[in-house]
């Protein structure tokens, strides 16, 4: 009954947030758009809220937006024939603008209107491979487009790590201060300034003062992320008292971020701040570990990524005793160099029991180690955590040390999850097929949503694949990648064998309802989950 109330129109809140959930899924949202009215009106915003991040070099779509434009953006499309004046479209049934919520400017919104001008050019006057003009120009054009339409964005990425870029955003930023009512009130900005961009004084300059007017003149940001170089930009707004700043900011990332430049007046001035994540930040020093843990109020650290050194340890502690309740999301890397040997690892694993003894409530769980490492801390964390963990990812390297760490983790993890996880890596050196099989079979009652299993060197294990996942249908999406190195005209080369590559295989799985990706794309890193949660 519920069901057909829901394919009828009778339940719209209910159906949207079902429609939500497939969020991400193009394909499959394309098709709902032909159930019926309702479905439809609530789908499209769904699929034009972030349009320029759909993979696709498909940018066509970009044409619609011309129904909704002011007479400029027509004319140079028709001037620099881009389309012809038959091409425009006659009407639309949306206003496809006013969907938009997040915007990244250069590496999805840049690019994509550059490909699309340049492959338009190529067509229309082949002699002519670039014409930077025409894009800028179109370009500015379409921005103005969601001005005019008083777009409403809930996320504003702004990178800036090119010089080839410098003319799109010097415009972009214009357009923004002479229109301020567009940015007053977006809840998320990402700023990502590159290392290559900082040595061109002049413009990083320019665009970092126009930067900085529009982060003083945002009325109710609720997140940012800042890496280092962009800190500079962020730092007078958060520290000063009259910012309305530190009465929205709720959520906070630090990524590379020299964390010995922070002070704890950032963290006292910021009075609602519920969320902070430190990402693969350095220099956490003794002397910031203690200025955070006298804070008068709670540090809601929930992302903690490190390095760690055995020098720290003793000031970790202290930290996981503050703030180890609220940490939600942790990674831990170990030097794989000289320092690690057989005397330093027990100062390792007495970290994972801080870890263990402290964090209830890790539901993202990284580590990259060694095979030195002894297997047991791993697996009691991964007990501990049992109840919320859904991510876990193990990269496990080849040391001289080696004392099977791979193997006890493949035959005795299945024992320990949970019943159902979003996501499982396994990045191991060398892969037994018994011990997988032995992993499989332990873990037969978890349903994992995405596997991905990568090795250097192993056997096959695409029989145990198919016994105990294809035809249980244990997993949504799989995917397998096994490198080797080869040496190759005096230098080290790596072959990748992916079953992403083999049709016959990829079609047997789709029989079971499985989809076979490549590594690569299945894979989450650490930056791009933090970004996704927040």
């Amino acid at each position: 009954m519920s069901c057909s109330k829901i394919f009828s129109g009778d339940l719209p809140e209910l159906t949207y947030k079902v429609l939500k959930y497939l969020q991400n899924n193009y394909s499959t949202l394309h098709s709902c758009i032909l159930v019926n009215r309702l479905w439809c009106r609530l789908v499209i915003p769904l699929l034009w809220e972030n349009p320029f991040s759909i993979p696709t070099k498909n940018y066509n779509f970009i044409i619609i937006y011309s129904h909704n434009s002011n007479s400029d953006f027509k004319t140079k499309l028709i001037e620099y024939k881009i389309i012809n004046n038959n091409s425009l479209p006659l009407n639309t049934l949306f206003n496809y603008p006013s969907f938009l919520k997040y915007l990244s400017i250069n590496k999805k919104f840049i690019y994509s209107v550059q490909n699309w001008v340049g492959n338009a050019i190529r067509k229309s006057n082949p002699k002519n491979l670039s014409d930077f003009k025409r894009k800028v120009d179109i370009f500015v054009s379409l921005f103005k487009i969601f001005i005019e339409n008083e777009v409403k964005l809930h996320t504003l990425e702004i990178e800036f790590s090119s010089i080839n870029i410098s003319t799109y955003l010097n415009n972009i930023f214009e357009l923004i201060l002479q229109n301020t009512n567009f940015i007053h009130n977006i809840r998320n900005i990402n700023l990502f300034v590159g290392s290559l961009f900082c040595n061109i004084s002049n413009e990083y300059n320019l665009i970092k003062n126009r930067i900085s007017q529009i982060i003083n003149l945002q009325q109710n940001l609720k997140k940012i992320l800042i890496d280092d170089r962009s800190f500079p930009l962020y730092r007078p707004l958060l520290l000063s008292k009259d910012s309305n700043c530190s009465n929205t900011l709720n959520t906070i990332t630090f990524y590379k971020v020299n964390l010995n430049c922070l002070s704890k007046n950032i963290f006292e001035q910021l009075n609602v701040l519920e969320s902070i994540h430190f990402l693969h930040c350095y220099s956490l020093s003794n002397n910031f570990i203690q200025q955070i843990i006298n804070l008068a109020k709670p540090f809601k650290l929930k992302s903690l990524f490190i390095e760690v050194k055995p020098q720290q340890f003793e000031s970790l502690e202290l930290l996981l005793q503050k703030s180890g309740d609220y940490l939600e999301n942790f990674g831990i890397v170990l030097n794989h160099g000289l320092e690690i040997v057989l005397n330093i690892r027990p100062l390792y694993e007495q970290f994972l029991v801080l870890i263990t003894k402290y964090c209830k409530n890790i539901k993202f769980f990284d580590f990259h180690g060694p095979e030195s490492m002894s297997t047991y801390q791993i697996l009691l964390l991964v007990k501990n955590v049992k109840q919320n963990l859904n991510y876990l990812s193990i990269n496990i390297w080849y040391d001289n040390n080696g004392t099977g760490c791979s193997s006890m983790v493949l035959s005795n993890l299945g024992y320990y999850l949970p019943s159902k996880l979003e996501y499982l890596c396994f990045d191991l050196y060398y892969i037994k097929a018994n011990e997988f099989e032995e992993f499989l079979k332990k873990s037969q009652n978890t349903f994992i949503k995405k596997l991905l299993i990568n090795s250097i060197e192993g056997q096959d294990i695409l029989p145990s694949i198919k016994k105990y996942i294809m035809k249980n249908k244990r997993v949504k999406y799989l995917a397998i990648s096994d490198s080797s190195c080869e040496y190759t005209f005096g230098s080290y080369s790596h072959n990748i064998k992916e079953l992403f590559s083999l049709k016959y295989e990829v079609d047997e799985f789709r029989l079971y309802n499985i989809e076979v990706q490549s590594y690569l794309n299945l894979k989450i890193d650490s930056y791009n989950y933090i970004k996704e949660i927040n």
